[in-house]
Formats: C-alpha cells, sequence, structure tokens
C-alpha cells in the first residue's frame, strides 16, 4: 500500500523525549547507518500500525526534541494519540521505543555514534581571531559533508555581524535563556539557528547567533541555583543529535561562562581521544603567550575542581606576517616548539579575510580557492 507520507516535504516535529531514549535513538540511528528524522519517521509508522497496547515509557522530565517528519504525519499522529487515549509525548516515547526494540544494533559501538564533537575556539585575549578561525572551521567541516552547528557565544556578537545574522535582544529567547530560563523555552536551539544559504555547505552550516544579554551571563550564573558549569551543556543536548559537530566562538573573558563552554568541551567517557576540546588561536608576539597562560591556568584548574579531561586539541598562529621581523619569526618558532599542543596551522594575514567580512560572507564561500581557505581546510584535517 502506498504511504500516505509519499511526499518530498518535510514538516517540524517539536516534542519532548527522555534524554536516555534520545541517546539511545542516536548510538542505534548511527550504529544502522539511518538518520534520526527516517527512524522516527519509522517508528511513528510502526506505531500506528500496532494493533496492541505499548508499555508505557517514564517519561518524567523528557527535554525538548525535535526532528522532521514526511509532510503530513505530524498531524495525523498527534490525532492517533488522542484516539489511543496517550499523550503526544508518550505516544512519540513509545514509537521511539518500538523503532529500537525493532532494529537491533550491533554489540560495538562505531565512530559516527560517538556524541557530536564539541570544539570550543577560546582565548582570553580579543583580536587574536577567534571569530575567524571557529567560523573557517566550521565552514572546513560543513564543506566536507558534515552537519554543523556555529555558535556565537561572544556577547559583541562579531560572527553574527560578519556572516550579516541579526543577534537576538535582550530578553528575546536565545542561548542564554536556554542556559538560565530553560523552562521560559518554546523554541529548540535548531528553531533559533540560522542556515547559511549556498551550495558549498548544502544547508549543512547553521549558526546559533549571538544574544545581547549574553553579556549578563556571567552574573546570571553567579546566582544561578544548580550546577552552573553544567548549565551550556544542558542547553545543547536536545540539539547534538542534529549536528555532527558544534563549534563555539568563545568571548574573550575567563568567568563563568567560560567555565561551562569548556565542561561542555570535556571529554566523554564513551568518546575518543582528540575529538572535543579547545581550539586556541594565537599571534606571534609576547602578549599572545601570556594571555595564553592563563586560559591554560583556567582549564587546569576547571579540570582538577570537577575530575575532567579537557583536551587542547591544538594551536593556531594567525594573522601571521614574516615581514613584521625577529618578535613575529622567534615567537612563531616557540609556539612550534611547545610542541604538546600542537600548532595545527600558520594562517598568514591576507587581503581576503577582511573581504569577507567586508561583503558578510563565510571564507569558503567568498574566496574559496585562497591560501587562508586552504589553511582553515588544514586545521579541519589536522582535527580529524
Amino acid at each position: 500500500m502506498a504511504s500516505p507520507y509519499s511526499g518530498g516535504d518535510r514538516e517540524k516535529l517539536t516534542s519532548k523525549l527522555p534524554a536516555p531514549l534520545r541517546q539511545e535513538l542516536k548510538v542505534r540511528a548511527a550504529q544502522l547507518g539511518v538518520d534520526v528524522q527516517d527512524a522516527v519517521a519509522a517508528g511513528i509508522t510502526a506505531w500506528q500500525a500496532h494493533d496492541s497496547a505499548l508499555p508505557t515509557i517514564d517519561t518524567a522530565g523528557a527535554d525538548s526534541f525535535g526532528t522532521y517528519l514526511p509532510e503530513g504525519m505530524y498531524d495525523v499522529f498527534k490525532a492517533d494519540c488522542a484516539d489511543r487515549g496517550v499523550s503526544y509525548i508518550q505516544g512519540l516515547a513509545q514509537a521511539v521505543r518500538l523503532w529500537l526494540d525493532q532494529n537491533a544494533g550491533t554489540e560495538a559501538t562505531p565512530r559516527n555514534a560517538q556524541p557530536a564533537r564539541r570544539i570550543v575556539v577560546a582565548n582570553q585575549k580579543g583580536g587574536v581571531g577567534k571569530t575567524a578561525v571557529a567560523g573557517g572551521t566550521a565552514q572546513g567541516f560543513a564543506e566536507q559533508g558534515l552537519r554543523v552547528l556555529l555558535i556565537d557565544y561572544d556577547p559583541q556578537g562579531h560572527l553574527s555581524h560578519q556572516l550579516n545574522i541579526p543577534a537576538f535582544d535582550a530578553g528575546e529567547e536565545s542561548l542564554v535563556t536556554h542556559m538560565l530560563e530553560r523552562e521560559k523555552t518554546r523554541k529548540t536551539i535548531r528553531d533559533l539557528a540560522v542556515v547559511i544559504p549556498g551550495d558549498r555547505f548544502g544547508g549543512r552550516l547553521h549558526v546559533l547567533p549571538a544574544a545581547f544579554d549574553a553579556f549578563l551571563l556571567d552574573g546570571g550564573l553567579a546566582m544561578f541555583r544548580g550546577p552552573r558549569h553544567a548549565v551550556f551543556e544542558r542547553a545543547l543536548a536536545s540539539a547534538e543529535t542534529d549536528y555532527d559537530v558544534i563549534v563555539i566562538d568563545s568571548p574573550p573573558s575567563l568567568g563563568l561562562a567560560m567555565d561551562a563552554a569548556l565542561y561542555y568541551a570535556r571529554k566523554r567517557t564513551e568518546e575518543d581521544t582528540g575529538r572535543s576540546g579547545v581550539v586556541i588561536p594565537v599571534e606571534a608576539e609576547d602578549s599572545s603567550a601570556k594571555a595564553y597562560g592563563m586560559l591554560i591556568r583556567q582549564v587546569d584548574a576547571l579540570s582538577a575542581d570537577y575530575d575532567l579531561d579537557i583536551e587542547l586539541l591544538g594551536l593556531v598562529v594567525n594573522k601571521y606576517d614574516a615581514r613584521r621581523g625577529f618578535i613575529a619569526t622567534s615567537s612563531l618558532e616557540k609556539w612550534q616548539a611547545l610542541g604538546t599542543p600542537p600548532v595545527l596551522a600558520v594562517n598568514k594575514d591576507l587581503r581576503e579575510q577582511r573581504e569577507a567580512v567586508r561583503v558578510t560572507q563565510p571564507l569558503l564561500e567568498y574566496a574559496p580557492d585562497s591560501e587562508q581557505a586552504h589553511t582553515m581546510r588544514k586545521i579541519v584535517k589536522e582535527l580529524s
């Protein structure tokens, strides 16, 4: 019998799903090479065809969950839930559980079943090129065919401005409200993200804009009742199934907001070494070395306080120009001599990045064959 949902269009499903069930769905889908949205659609179809009553799923404490269904399935499914006398949330949980039971996984968890990679681009010093490196790295991953979320975590909003994306006004739903006032949120993180257009990224590069009230985030975290170091992870948990890589453009600060981002980038128990962590842009001059030392002390303190493994994935020596003489060349040699973390790439001070900012386009879209674009691809290769 032909499916009534055979159209090519999809529509958003927004509901809630218990975190363990959501994680099991993500892992099983990856094991079987199935997209999560297709797994959910198959589960709903099986649920609709199931004649006998299904066990009740404990949905207490379920978090926001969003995916995309074939056009028309959403409304029919909600009506079927009402007919069966179960809530929409319970019906979805049963459908996911049914799909998991009908689609056995493998004993070993493959690499692509691991959590989304989480890369924090950080340095306490402003002006070292965090935004350029974060943006270029995210673009490079998306160009490879991965689904990428690029987060403008800096309240100054340079990344959003450079891509001509409006920042969220104070009080408007944003990453900040998802961190501090989750009970007031109505949208998912994916709903808040903006898709970067163009064939190069194929709709795979999404940007979560800055929020003006992020200036107050440290103060809000200081008064937050609960584990403040985990609020960034809590806010992003529901989005991880939607993306392969999450890249965070951090603010030039070492406060509580930065602690939350660093905690999010820690190596998780089920995760391979070298997948997630911190990328540090630096310049070939003395003040960058001092700022680097401050960041390392913060990472070490946070790691000791919470028994974490926060990996330093590498350095990017940014805006390098050998014509600046001995200070530049000798500083580069010192960065390279560190060994750990390694220098992932040396990004020269060339015009294409500045021009891309002026015309509000991604660098890899504006000048895909430029030396700087190839440097961003080299960073991605080294991280991969």
